[in-house]
């Protein structure tokens, strides 16, 4: 076929087109792992828990760190009609002895069998005692894994790793879930001039009938001094997060742009390069589809072969670079994107495919170079 032995006659052409389209796609694919999975560290903990509406305390500015739910605000939280179930989730960032090393941890306490628990277990079972805890998967390697057992600097309180969880860390570190009577002892350990031991939020489910917005709204429209979000909300409305999505996203769109452009530009030029050829082939009988089909075999060889350099050199990039953050791929994403470059590749390639399409055989007829009359 014309399209296969253009490709055989100019192998070095079309090779490194593949190789810059894969070097594209590496860079997306690449970026989209490292986005999703910086984001799954710094909010997988709020992502992953089964509460559907956090009750934030309106002075923290959505910043679990910042947030104190008092006692008379629970109360009135709690009285709001169309809550299906509500429990305290408390958040700290403790120092603890993992491993033989000591690392700062964002310690989650959650009520047992309430909203607020951690949802992506994947081995082991969750804690039942003051003296268990869940740990992330991602850090089993550096003493937090099944079995292990985890001392808190402050206090000495041991804690024995019965589960794992995947995807559900927090603030980029270590993420620990304790139940709330645990993460009481521990705060009392490292503060034992502390009162009391309050949440960070109410973790809340609706009742039937009634969505997380809906209860989010009626909570802020009667209860003072609290700000209620939906899992969502509290999730993209995180500090920080907003500023990483978009500075992601706008990398990643420029990436799929400059895809369009070079495929679109690399055809363009050889198009051109070759017009009196493909004039000549249509004043001898070649179809208009049959040119295009071969334009389109060749865009579809340059776009697989770059995607496979690309998948290829993502994988590598992947492995050599999950030692401090762990990065993984999202499947339903990278096919996403896959099917973006293609349809960008196709996009980038219309001016060229248009371009074949309106070639006139007469033309032959006032082309010198194909033996016709100037």
């Amino acid at each position: 076929m014309l399209a296969g032995l253009e490709m055989r006659r100019a192998k070095l052409r079309f090779g490194l087109l593949a190789g810059a389209v894969g070097l594209l796609v590496f860079l997306i694919l690449f970026q989209q792992a490292l986005f999703g999975s910086l984001l799954s560290s710094f909010t997988g903990a709020l992502e992953h828990q089964s509460g559907t509406v956090l009750v934030y305390s309106a002075e923290a500015r959505k910043n679990l760190a910042g947030s104190v739910i008092l006692p008379p605000q629970q109360a009135a939280v709690t009285a709001v009609d169309g809550i299906g179930a509500a429990a305290p989730l408390g958040e700290a960032t403790l120092t603890v002895e993992a491993g033989g090393e000591e690392a700062n941890a964002s310690v989650f306490g959650f009520a047992p069998g309430g909203p607020g628990e951690p949802t992506r277990l994947v081995a082991g079972r969750l804690p039942e005692g003051t003296g268990e805890a869940v740990a992330s998967r991602e850090d089993r390697d550096a003493g937090f894994d099944l079995g292990d057992t985890v001392t808190s600097v402050k206090g000495e309180v041991p804690l024995k790793i019965v589960g794992l969880t995947e995807r559900s860390r927090y603030s980029v570190s270590p993420t620990l879930w304790v139940t709330f009577d645990g993460y009481t002892a521990l705060r009392r350990a490292a503060n034992p001039d502390a009162k009391a031991v309050l949440p960070s939020v109410m973790a809340l489910t609706p009742a039937e009938g009634v969505s997380p917005a809906q209860l989010a709204t009626r909570i802020n429209d009667q209860v003072d001094g609290v700000e209620a979000l939906t899992r969502s909300e509290a999730v993209a409305q995180s500090p920080g997060v907003a500023a990483t999505t978009t500075s992601f996203q706008l990398i990643l769109g420029l990436a799929l742009v400059v895809v369009a452009l070079v495929i679109g530009f690399f055809f363009l030029i050889i198009t051109v390069q070759k017009l009196p050829s493909l004039v000549l082939l249509r004043a001898v009988g070649a179809s208009t589809g049959y040119l295009v089909r071969a334009i389109l075999v060749q865009i579809a060889a340059v776009v697989v072969g770059g995607l496979v350099i690309g998948a290829v050199l993502t994988y590598a990039g992947i492995a050599a670079a999950s030692t401090g953050l762990p990065i993984s791929v999202d499947v339903a994403t990278s096919v996403a994107l896959v099917a973006a470059v293609i349809v960008l590749a196709l996009i980038g390639s219309l001016f060229t495919l248009v371009r074949v399409a309106r070639l006139d055989p007469a033309d032959v007829v006032s082309r010198q170079s194909l033996g016709g009359l100037s």
